[in-house]
């Protein structure tokens, strides 16, 4: 490699069932879904849970989990504990603030570790959560492990893009759809 190279590395992350199995035991780490796959022998899907106690405050969580964070696909993140309705603030823009002053009582919240690893398909968690919009148009209120699913997986498209027959500065004529002409 000449000097102008940087030799890059990729993330390893673990091949497992789980969040705790991912930190304990996993099949062994791979950086691409097709790596992953020859591991796992089924398939798997990118994913990125919480595991293990919740903590109070930052530092209580980095003391508990000390050179566990050394890893960069072990991070902590500070979440809101279940049982709180979440806050809904409108925007106020009035005396020159956007938003109003933060309400009184914060919700409660703590730190858990966030383990980001190639999760094997299970029969309790399957690949694929249903879209959004076809979740919404049923109607029936889901629970937040699948929101989060949800939440979590790539864009889909309704149709097939289709391809562009025109540039970006031609036009068809209405009275001649079939000529293609510059706009300009």
């Amino acid at each position: 490699m000449s000097g102008a190279q940087v030799a890059m590395t990729a993330i390893l992350y673990p091949v497992a069932v789980n969040a705790e199995q991912a930190l304990t035991r996993p099949l062994g780490q791979a950086a691409r879904e097709r790596e992953a796959l020859a591991l796992a022998g089924e398939a798997v899907v990118f994913a990125t849970d919480p595991t293990g106690p919740a903590f109070a405050t930052r530092e209580a969580a980095v003391e508990a989990y000390g050179g566990l964070l050394d890893e960069p696909w072990r991070r902590l993140a500070e979440q809101i504990l279940p049982g709180q309705k979440p806050v809904r603030i409108e925007p106020a823009f009035e005396d020159g603030r956007r938003w109003p002053a933060p309400p009184a009582t914060p919700q409660r919240t703590a730190w858990r570790l966030m383990v980001s690893y190639w999760r094997i398909a299970t029969a309790e968690r399957p690949i694929e959560a249903p879209q959004a919009r076809k979740a919404r148009r049923a109607g029936t209120p889901l629970d937040p492990e699948t929101l989060r699913a949800i939440a979590r997986q790539p864009l889909r498209p309704v149709e097939p893009q289709q391809p562009l027959d025109i540039g970006l500065f031609e036009v068809r004529p209405p009275d001649a759809p079939h000529i293609v002409m510059p706009d300009e």
